[in-house]
């Protein structure tokens, strides 16, 4: 069944093409990857998936409902999470804090409820706690819950921005360049973290990056973009034969 279907979507910025006429269906429970050179559009096509940026043309449907020119927080309240290629955590914030900050976007309890801690947000905030210490195991990084985001190492940091991203509940998981600056080692417990998200959470996972053994040997479908276009598309072994991928990527240094 599929999760996410993006049809014809293309951007233009100052008159310039990002994305030519892209289409791409995500089926649930599916790890689908997204590959090209710098420039090709990638994160525009995250950033669009998530509301940040609204197509000039095409379609968005997740689990069947059009999110094009839907707010950010909407998006992520329908069950859209997301990390960024450059890591964006409150650094002065404990590593529990930090989780539960992703959780506030999905309160059912209102401003005013916080602000005087009437009872439906004091129960929330109780879950929410239990939540996200249940998630930083998943992570690895409870015995870490209360030191300041900043004293954890670059690829723990990493791993809290997927925390974090799961307090939202997602169904659908966008990780934009998740293992940018991990060493050989924690990119392999990177993939183990993945699949374990994967598993336990049943969530479907579209990832951007450039690490290709680290695609091919955890996406089961990928998609190959280079200037805007989307020039194949299919599963590892498909795509690393692709006699357009490896002139036009492969090839060539990311």
């Amino acid at each position: 069944m599929e999760i996410l279907k993006l049809t014809g979507i293309t951007q233009e910025f100052g008159g310039l093409r990002a994305l030519d006429s892209i289409d791409m269906t995500v089926k649930q429970g599916q790890i689908y990857g997204i590959i090209g050179p710098n420039g090709a559009g990638k994160t525009t096509l995250f950033n669009i998936i998530t509301g940040i940026y609204v197509p000039v043309e095409g379609t968005i449907h997740f689990h069947g409902q059009e999110l094009k020119a839907m707010s950010p927080h909407k998006v992520a309240k329908l069950g859209i999470g997301r990390t960024f290629q450059n890591i964006r955590l409150f650094n002065k914030l404990s590593v529990i804090d930090n989780v539960r900050v992703g959780s506030h976007a999905i309160n059912k309890s209102g401003f005013i409820s916080d602000l005087f801690g009437l009872p439906l947000a004091r129960r929330e905030e109780g879950q929410i706690m239990i939540r996200a210490g249940r998630l930083l195991n998943l992570v690895g990084l409870y015995e870490k819950r209360d030191e300041y985001a900043d004293n954890l190492s670059y690829g723990e940091q990493r791993r809290l921005e997927i925390a974090r991203a799961l307090a939202l509940k997602p169904s659908l998981l966008l990780l934009d360049e998740p293992a940018a600056g991990m060493n050989a080692s924690e990119k392999v417990e990177l993939i183990e973290l993945i699949y374990r998200i994967r598993e336990e959470m049943k969530l479907t996972i579209l990832l951007v990056e450039h690490d290709m053994n680290l695609v091919m040997n955890l996406c089961e479908i990928i998609a190959v973009l280079n200037y805007g276009r989307k020039i194949a598309e299919g599963n590892p072994e498909e795509t690393k034969n692709n006699e357009a991928v490896i002139s036009s990527y492969l090839g060539v240094e990311a």
